[in-house]
């Protein structure tokens, strides 16, 4: 996504979830990236705070600047290798929370739309049924507010923004998106998506673990 010259991450301690031999498990908060951006403004990253700590931490995976939530980082080669290919067969289990304009009706369905770059509104994600990647959303309405609907998102894939247009496409924007919600949907302080759980296999022992954050909001 853009980021300006007045990009600002939030200054809160790292807050680690879980650390052992292999991985480390963190809960990456609203505002900083994951990885730095191009040029020395954007050199402050999730990943550079992890490694003040833990030097030999390896990216797996990432989550917007404006997401928050569980991301996972490995500590050795293997545990990279290992993790990498459960992201790329899709063995992991991702589910978010997100605060959406409007009352999103039904209570549960699937969005199967795919995705593509939208190359003249760059960094921008579209829906193209001709050259686009496949793309699946599951979600579920938590509760109903004052127009807005509190929902439980469950991707299938992993595309760019997926989750971010995928509710657009059902009319229905993350609140406070600097990218695709607009007018009073915008005025938020935060972009209101947070990945909550996140399920993997040990990539030693094997064993099926599950690490959740809650949302602030």
């Amino acid at each position: 996504m853009p980021v300006s010259s007045d990009y600002n991450p939030p200054q809160d301690p790292l807050d680690f979830l879980h650390h052992d031999a292999e991985i480390l498990v963190v809960n990456k908060p609203a505002g900083l990236l994951s990885v730095p951006g191009r040029g020395e403004h954007l050199a402050d990253c999730l990943m550079s705070r992890v490694q003040t700590v833990f030097p030999e931490a390896l990216l797996v995976h990432r989550l917007d600047r404006d997401t928050s939530g569980v991301m996972v980082f490995a500590l050795t080669p293997h545990a990279q290798r290992h993790l990498s290919m459960q992201f790329e067969k899709r063995t992991t289990k991702k589910a978010y929370v997100a605060r959406l304009t409007g009352t999103l009706e039904p209570r549960a369905g699937t969005v199967d739309l795919p995705l593509i770059v939208d190359w003249e509104n760059r960094p921008r994600q579209m829906v193209c049924h001709e050259t686009g990647k496949p793309a699946l959303t599951d979600w579920r309405v938590v509760k109903y507010g004052e127009d807005e609907t509190r929902v439980r998102l469950t991707p299938k894939t992993g595309r760019t923004h997926q989750l971010r247009v995928h509710m657009l496409s059902l009319g229905h924007a993350i609140l406070g998106d600097p990218l695709y919600a607009t007018g009073d949907a915008l005025d938020h302080d935060r972009m209101m998506l947070h990945s909550e759980e996140l399920r993997i296999k040990h990539p030693d022992s094997g064993e099926s673990m599950r690490f959740r954050a809650k949302a602030s909001f």
